[in-house]
């Protein structure tokens, strides 16, 4: 499984982006997105199942909107009214049906004025 993330950049506070990861291959019961800041731990931010719920880190909650396509190939994250505290490196994930997890590289979302 390859996972390849797409969207992150320089935002000012207030902004909105939106990731986007393509994954190879489609036979997966979840995606969704972590984020590493420096010095943290990584962090859970949204989660998509294959019966389509979502799970979200509160932090985010009314902010951020995890989506994927019909086919499982694509999973996005449209994020608005960004914030500082949301700058990190954004990892997007993807367990497969045998349970087993796969991780992208990142893409970094930086948020400041």
């Amino acid at each position: 499984v390859q996972l390849q993330a797409s969207g992150g950049g320089l935002v000012q506070p207030g902004g909105s982006l939106r990731l986007s990861c393509a994954a190879s291959g489609n036979f997966f019961n979840v995606m969704g997105w972590y984020r590493q800041a420096p010095g943290e731990q990584r962090e859970l931010v949204a989660s998509i199942t294959r019966g389509s719920s979502t799970n979200y880190a509160d932090s985010v909650k009314g902010r951020f909107t995890i989506a994927r396509d019909n086919a499982w190939k694509t999973v996005s994250l449209q994020m608005n009214s960004l914030k500082p505290e949301d700058t990190a490196l954004y990892i997007c994930y993807v367990r497969s049906l045998a349970g087993f997890d796969y991780w992208g590289k990142g893409t970094q979302v930086t948020v400041s004025s």
